[in-house]
């Protein structure tokens, strides 16, 4: 993903940390620009070190100490960049106005994200349970179908999770488990049902079989020929399919 459409992407979603590039111009320090930019201290200092991290080459040059809080500048790319900013707050304008309905620009956000987990689920949280240091998560998918992530309460926080945030679950195929319609799912673990649309085999390894859910979202599943076999599963039979809460890895827009 390029610089343009990861800052784009801050500006649409968390407009404050860009605009934090401006006030570090202005201010000349970490913590007058937190304050300008109605950031924390320590949110200012995570923001710079996201930007930073995304970019080739940092945008900002920072000392640490001082009454102030320590001394903060924009390098000559972060001087450009935010340049670009002040550009794209132009086009986000004419975007915003552009855009038929608000979910079009979720849409467009969700079809940007890249990821190695072959699947993909967007949802919404309808409930958050505290488990000692982890959280379990309810998702809400299309259609009104759930399934629960564990995930770190930290990460809870870090993601900003509550009641109505829009999240994409992210599930790799190898943590799929494929059971009988008869069968008994682990206590705990979700369990969907669906119906077999194809079955991919492989030379060597594992087949790769596609699930259409209810809903028309789809989960595709590594399995064994022989575990199919024994099973007897096979295409346009229905299937269910068993995870852990904790293989499911949440992601939210930047």
């Amino acid at each position: 993903m390029s610089l343009p459409t990861l800052l784009s992407q801050h500006i649409v979603r968390r407009p404050q940390r860009i605009a934090l590039l401006q006030h570090i111009a202005e201010q000349g320090s970490i913590t007058r620009a937190a304050k300008s930019a109605g950031l924390s201290y320590k949110a200012a200092w995570d923001a710079i070190d996201e930007l930073n991290n995304l970019a080739q080459k940092p945008l900002v040059e920072r000392s640490v100490g001082g009454k102030g809080g320590g001394g903060a500048k924009l390098s000559s790319e972060g001087e450009r960049v935010l340049r670009l900013y002040q550009k794209l707050q132009t086009l986000q304008a004419q975007v915003l106005e552009a855009a038929e309905d608000a979910s079009d620009l979720d849409l467009l956000g969700r079809l940007m994200l890249r990821t190695s987990a072959r699947n993909q689920l967007h949802g919404k949280v309808v409930a958050i349970e505290a488990q000692g240091r982890n959280d379990l998560i309810r998702l809400e998918l299309a259609e009104g179908l759930t399934l629960d992530a564990q995930i770190t309460h930290d990460s809870t926080v870090r993601l900003e999770l509550e009641i109505g945030t829009e999240v994409v679950a992210l599930i790799k195929a190898g943590w799929l488990e494929l059971l009988a319609i008869e069968d008994a799912a682990t206590p705990g673990h979700n369990d969907l049902t669906g119906r077999i649309e194809e079955i991919l085999d492989a030379d060597d390894g594992p087949s790769e079989v596609r699930i259409g859910l209810p809903n028309g979202q789809t989960l595709c599943a590594l399995a064994e020929p022989l575990h199919l076999k024994t099973l007897g599963l096979a295409a346009d039979q229905p299937v269910r399919v068993q995870f852990s809460p904790s293989n499911v890895l949440l992601g939210t827009p930047l």
